[in-house]
């Protein structure tokens, strides 16, 4: 049994021919540009914050809250802590999300 030797050059020769004769053969159609999706994202509600003082003792846990007007009758709170108390305590400004109903 005689096998036939073909390379691979005259194979590839040959797969060009014929995908150069499909081309030819073949209309050419255009593709549609995808169609834009609408974004899901929900769009963010609107946050309304308000400013207190808050005062903290040394392990930064809120102890007391005043109002943002209230800033002196904060800061006696805080001494009064801090003479009564071993950790000190300070006052610092804290925000906070409004709920509206």
């Amino acid at each position: 049994m005689a096998r036939k030797v073909v390379s691979r050059k005259d194979l590839r020769a040959e797969a060009d021919a014929a995908e150069a004769q499909e081309k030819e053969a073949a209309p050419k159609k255009k593709k549609k540009a995808p169609a834009k999706r609408k974004s899901r994202a929900k769009a963010a509600a609107e946050v309304r914050l308000k400013a207190f003082w808050g005062v903290f003792n040394q392990s930064l846990k809120r102890v007391a809250l005043y109002d943002y007007s209230q800033k002196k009758e904060a800061e006696k709170k805080a001494e009064e802590l801090t003479a009564k108390g071993k950790s000190p305590h300070f006052v610092q400004p804290v925000k906070e999300i409004i709920e509206e109903a």
